[in-house]
């Protein structure tokens, strides 16, 4: 079977929520990403064949084709096409995993999958709430969907309260969590971690380049005192993923391309999946999705040097490390989502850049990357650093 390569994984540094990125247009932040893709690898622009862009609210300044727009605020050619995807919170680790199945093929030989989210400028759920404010229509969950699963709405703050009580997670065990994502966050970020993955963005002319989200004086106290979502539960929103600002993207080719390019790849895809279960844990996806990735590329676990599970919520990862037998030291080890945010559309090359850049930087060779999503679906992609 073909190869697919990564030559360039950037992200942006997290903006917090009315934060240093407010001012940004999510368009010109997916198009400084495009830039840094080809700036970085040396490509020629004009030779890019598809922009393939996740982004999960697509509305107000995310509406109207909005992966063109990201094109067309960037330098790329207005000849190259691009499309906008929503898998929910996987949906530029989806981009990555079209790109890779195009250059598979060998119907496409240089593709950018990208993702892209201002939480701050388009609201999460906006898509929605202004159409029930307005008596337009009756929401995402038609009369069918909930008579068939007994539920009026699909709530993944329910979902995570459900996995927490499956595998007896309390809240303390979930602010330690959060607690040690804050702290890999804040480690990484003082040695440096994260500067070759970041592109730098202009704010009030001084760039952006630290992730705003990390709580540098964050305490198991501190985090304890946050309130919960909801009354008996154990989820707060402090052990939970935080809203954030922010775009990302990775540079998929054929070897082909390698090789017609002169590109010096820095990760291959070894194998991909995506799964889905229950829409009313929804959470939970990750682990059998793990699975499944493991048996078709013939590993185990123990295999895999890296990995990269989504923190939205803390139990979803404490979950995946229980289920699968997971080494704790070898998960998001300069921190996660809930320190570093978690900006939807953009959180699948997110997390990509940061597992591809880690494993170099420790001289190891697998990583795997898992993100739950909407809907009771998961994407699991493992790569190979080199």
């Amino acid at each position: 079977m073909a190869e697919a390569y990564i030559v360039e994984a950037v992200r942006t540094a997290g903006g917090r929520r009315n934060g240093r990125l407010a001012g940004w247009h999510p368009a010109d932040m997916a198009g400084e990403v495009l830039n840094a893709l080809v700036d970085r690898s040396g490509i020629d622009p004009a030779v890019v064949e598809d922009v393939i862009l996740g982004c999960v609210t697509q509305a107000g300044e995310q509406a109207f084709a909005f992966a063109r727009n990201a094109v067309l605020a960037s330098k790329l050619p207005v000849s190259v096409p691009a499309v906008t995807i929503d898998r929910q919170c996987g949906s530029s680790q989806q981009s990555v995993q079209f790109a890779a199945q195009a250059v598979m093929s060998g119907m496409q030989d240089v593709v950018i999958a990208a993702g892209a989210e201002s939480m701050t400028r388009v609201p999460m759920f906006s898509n929605i709430a202004y159409h029930a404010k307005e008596g337009v229509g009756v929401g995402p969950f038609s009369p069918r969907i909930q008579q068939r699963f007994g539920v009026e709405s699909f709530s993944q703050f329910g979902g995570a309260e459900m996995i927490a009580a499956k595998y007896g997670f309390d809240r303390e065990t979930l602010d330690r969590f959060a607690l040690e994502s804050h702290r890999r966050a804040a480690a990484a970020t003082k040695a440096g971690a994260f500067e070759r993955e970041i592109v730098p963005l202009d704010v009030d002319g001084v760039p952006h380049v630290t992730d705003e989200g990390i709580r540098h004086d964050a305490t198991l106290e501190s985090i304890g005192s946050v309130k919960l979502l909801q009354e008996g539960g154990v989820i707060s929103a402090a052990n939970a993923s935080q809203i954030c600002d922010g775009a990302s993207g990775a540079l998929v080719v054929s070897e082909r391309a390698l090789k017609d390019y002169g590109l010096t790849p820095i990760a291959r895809i070894v194998d991909m999946v995506v799964t889905a279960g229950d829409p009313v844990v929804m959470l939970e996806e990750p682990i059998p999705a793990t699975a499944k990735a493991l048996k078709r590329a013939g590993m185990r676990i123990e295999d895999i040097d890296l990995y990269e599970v989504n923190e939205a919520f803390a139990p979803v990862p404490l979950a995946w490390l229980q289920a699968l037998g997971g080494d704790p030291a070898r998960l998001n080890v300069n921190g996660g989502a809930i320190a570093l945010g978690h900006p939807l559309g953009a959180s699948g090359t997110k997390l990509m850049a940061t597992l591809i850049h880690a494993l170099k930087a420790r001289g190891k060779r697998y990583g795997l990357q898992t993100m739950c999503e909407g809907g009771g679906i998961a994407n699991v992609t493992i790569l190979e650093a080199l």
